[in-house]
């Protein structure tokens, strides 16, 4: 379904490894992912943690009133992920190794947010 604009996002971004767009409640809607990654791991299963910790970040900042939380970064030993909300609904993430280009693929996935939402309509 987002195929063509997931692909785009993993050939944009150098040391870019997987992307996906999840909801909230974990359901994987679609991945890509670079074929013969350098770092084993699951994008689906990263969506899916993830997508708990990101519900939990969004009910700290209502408390807050802080407003909306619109992106999460998470570095770990292995491989950073970015997170960035679509809707009250969906989040895109994408999978980098701990040296690709952060500030690219925030950029990447910041602009590709305006097609995701008119897919998901």
């Amino acid at each position: 379904m987002f195929q063509s604009l997931l692909k785009e996002v993993i050939d944009g971004v150098e040391g870019s490894l997987a992307t996906l767009v999840m909801d909230f409640q974990g359901i994987e809607v679609d991945r890509y992912a670079r074929p013969n990654p350098s770092v084993d791991f699951d994008i689906s299963i990263i969506g899916a943690e993830f997508s708990v910790v990101l519900k939990s970040i969004q009910r700290a900042s209502q408390m807050l009133e802080a407003g909306e939380p619109a992106e999460v970064t998470i570095h770990a030993e292995k491989v950073t992920t970015l997170i960035r909300v679509v809707n009250d609904t969906y989040f895109v993430a994408l999978t980098l190794t701990p040296d690709g280009n952060i500030g690219k693929g925030r950029y990447m996935l910041r602009t590709r947010i305006p097609t995701l939402l008119k897919e998901l309509s």
